[in-house]
């Protein structure tokens, strides 16, 4: 087993096991793995430090657009709770487990057409107004497992699958994704709510004197409608320069420093969001730099193991991976790599963005303990596609491998 697989399990190890301390643990986890690589393992882009430079020329772009869309959305998420929003909706939720699980239905939706760390952000915010700030670990996991099951049927709804657009899969192969992450959403977002509702109920009703800030709310949408615009243009016109730039976080910091002039957001939350960024983009790094050249053959098993690893392993690499190699159906691809990272805190985006919001949900093991309702779900999902629909393999796109393994 080469030596950096060794070295990135240990960090994660580090990481579940000391979640008080995990963004120096990433970080420093980050920096030992460089060090040994540009010593005496090289990169795929060449030896030494002119080999790690053109490896953070590759990954730049990646790395402060997360940067920018977590910082972003940290704010955009404090401005959409104190628009009192949130605390107008007791008044059309179910006041028993049922508005819950509406509110998972709700992010579900939401992250169809929005990145998933804004869908998860938002539904975190409501959730901190309806539930009075007492949200269990578990419902916790259900709003990042729904904000990533959302995005897993829809090219514009997770970085993997606006990867796959770019790439040449069509929107229509992607759009099964949403088989099995329905089926997901019923199976973990039952008792995710019916734990909440013992945990800590729901407002049965809106506060008396509730007045909606539309200031505050037309600064929402501004930006959301921003980050859609810019993201299907890019995508869709200029794919060229998509991988040279971090247009989709730069247009939402630059339509919040826009709003600003109208509602200042508390800027003071930035701090704490940026630790947590620090701590992602540094898994992120780490694991763009293992020496995974290749994956197992193409196949329905692959695709369902491809889900389990992303938990733990970037998703991004691993999907780049499968577009070189092909021969995959990418619906099962999607949901795989998308809505896997829901079952630890760390194994997606949204999942570190909400637990930057809520920091007693960076602990693996209550997250597993409390969140197992995901895994199950993952599972029921897939072979929910897999009995309805079949693995077939989708386009094949250009520069993949036919056949290889």
């Amino acid at each position: 087993m080469p030596v950096e697989f060794i070295l990135f399990a240990l960090v994660l190890a580090g990481v579940a096991l000391f979640h008080r301390h995990t963004m120096r643990i990433a970080l420093n986890g980050a920096i030992v793995i460089a060090v040994y690589k540009i010593i005496w393992s090289p990169f795929r882009s060449g030896p030494g430090l002119a080999g790690f430079a053109l490896h953070l020329q590759h990954e730049w772009v990646i790395l402060v657009n997360l940067l920018l869309l977590l910082l972003g959305f940290a704010l955009l998420a404090d401005l959409f709770e104190k628009s009192k929003v949130p605390a107008a909706l007791p008044k059309y939720l179910p006041d028993d487990w049922k508005g819950g699980f509406v509110l998972l239905i709700l992010v579900f939706v939401l992250s169809s057409f929005l990145d998933n760390i804004a869908a998860a952000m938002i539904g975190g915010a409501v959730a901190h107004t309806v539930f009075r700030g007492k949200v269990h670990i578990g419902y916790l996991a259900a709003i990042v497992a729904a904000s990533n099951g959302g995005g897993a049927g829809s090219v514009v709804g997770d970085t993997t699958t606006t990867m796959m657009w770019i790439a040449g899969v069509q929107p229509f192969e992607v759009l099964e994704g949403f088989i099995g992450s329905g089926a997901a959403l019923l199976v973990f977002g039952i008792p995710a709510a019916l734990q909440q509702q013992r945990h800590s109920p729901i407002q049965k009703d809106a506060e008396a004197g509730v007045r909606i800030d539309t200031v505050r709310v037309a600064i929402v949408a501004f930006i959301l409608v921003a980050a859609i615009v810019v993201n299907i243009t890019i995508n869709t016109r200029f794919t060229a320069i998509s991988d040279h730039f971090p247009f989709l976080g730069a247009a939402v910091c630059l339509a919040i420093g826009l709003c600003a002039l109208l509602r200042a957001p508390d800027w003071s939350l930035l701090p704490g969001a940026f630790k947590g960024s620090v701590f992602l983009l540094s898994l992120v790094l780490c694991a763009s730099m293992m020496p995974v050249e290749r994956l197992p053959l193409a196949s329905w098993q692959t695709a369902l193991g491809l889900g389990f690893l992303s938990a733990v392993f970037d998703n991004i690499p691993l999907t780049a991976l499968a577009l070189k190699q092909g021969g995959y159906d990418w619906g099962f691809l999607a949901y795989a790599v998308g809505f896997g990272g829901s079952m630890i805190w760390f194994g997606s985006s949204a999942g570190v963005a909400l637990t930057n919001m809520y920091p007693e949900g960076r602990s693996v093991g209550q997250w597993l303990r409390h969140g197992w309702p995901i895994a199950l779900g993952y599972v029921v999902g897939y072979f929910v596609m897999l009995a309805t629909i079949g693995f077939h393999p989708g386009s094949v796109l250009k520069g993949s491998i036919p056949g290889a393994g």
